[in-house]
């Protein structure tokens, strides 16, 4: 079953939209998103597609990734929409063809698996900065309103403070370490982003996710959130590599639509703004707990392989500070347990 045929889904995009007035200022322009079926812009998309079949005058989506055949698969009953339309994108490519006439950007294309940046630093790294700096060029030609890109919360590294990260707490990233071409790589391009403004005037706003969760996810996603939803949705145990004692800030995927939407029409110019909701800060055990308990299976333990070791994310202490996305009037609406209990009844629902 495709996602957006299932009522909690679709009553979830109500929810969302109905505490984004701020949205119809959106009617009437166009919004290109690129990475648009991927975790967290498939979600920005469906909200924008939600507001469109509740409005009469619509938002003209860009959709650009890379293949036209999983953007029609994921969005099956929007594609020959007038206001929808597929743009072919390569974030690792140079000469992308985009429209002239668009007037937002949300660029989230990027390589996050852990397995494929350990496998592909080199493409890792020269994605991000490269595939920043087209959409720039782009918009610095065109006269784009705004770019709002995502980053990752892995630019502030390694700390010793078990506070919250602030937007302006950095720690320290290991630069030989390959699994940093990530990290490293999403922080060149902010800085692209801030060099752009400062010498050429081009408008951006920055958001650092947390550990994004939610049925937007792919099957195939190995990230620990996603792997483990899907595997208590076919009724399997969770086994865990580690003690789970490493903090996170996680956010359902609907709630950082949400917060990355606020930002495109509310955030000022190359400032960053954390995605994270306070009601879900919690450490990789207790998360496996809630997606236990939401499914009625068991959680076990296990050692981790080294092959295993080398994509664990450095950071014990990952949890982020939103204070100013939440100043924009941004609130998270789905806390750890609901949100986590409605990404697996809602990926049981796609499996049926």
């Amino acid at each position: 079953m495709n996602i957006q045929d299932i009522k909690l889904w679709n009553d979830d995009l109500d929810e969302i939209n109905s505490s984004l007035p701020e949205l119809g200022n959106l009617a009437g322009q166009s919004v290109l998103i690129t990475g648009p079926t991927g975790l967290i812009c498939s979600a920005v998309v469906d909200v924008l597609i939600r507001y469109n079949a509740t409005h009469d005058e619509k938002i003209k989506i860009f959709a650009a990734g890379r293949s036209e055949e999983k953007v029609k698969s994921r969005f099956a009953s929007y594609t020959s929409e007038p206001w929808f339309t597929f743009i072919p994108y390569d974030a690792a490519g140079v000469n992308n063809a985009f429209p002239e006439d668009i007037n937002y950007i949300i660029h989230g294309a990027s390589n996050a698996s852990p397995n494929h940046i350990v496998a592909e630093p080199v493409e890792t790294m020269l994605a991000n900065f490269n595939g920043m700096k087209e959409l720039l060029d782009y918009s610095r030609a065109n006269k784009t309103s705004r770019i709002v890109y995502i980053s990752t919360s892995e630019v502030y590294g390694k700390k010793d403070s078990k506070e919250p990260s602030k937007v302006s707490d950095y720690g320290g990233i290991d630069i030989l370490n390959p699994r940093s071409s990530y990290s490293i790589g999403k922080c060149a391009a902010e800085t692209l982003c801030a060099s752009y403004y400062d010498e050429y005037g081009v408008e951006s706003s920055i958001i650092r996710p947390g550990h994004i969760y939610g049925p937007t996810a792919g099957k195939n996603d190995n990230r620990v959130s996603s792997a483990w939803a899907y595997a208590v949705a076919r009724g399997e145990d969770i086994v865990m590599k580690s003690d789970g004692s490493q903090i996170r800030s996680y956010c359902y995927c609907l709630d950082s639509a949400s917060a990355i939407l606020t930002v495109l029409l509310k955030g000022q110019s190359v400032k960053a703004y954390n995605i994270s909701n306070p009601e879900s800060v919690i450490n990789i055990k207790q998360m496996a707990e809630l997606l236990a308990k939401s499914a009625d299976v068991k959680l076990r333990f296990e050692l981790p392989t080294e092959a295993e070791k080398k994509g664990f994310n450095p950071m014990s202490n990952s949890s982020l500070d939103s204070t100013e996305l939440q100043e924009l009037g941004w609130k998270g609406l789905f806390n750890a347990e609901r949100g986590f209990a409605h990404t697996v009844e809602i990926i049981k629902q796609m499996q049926s």
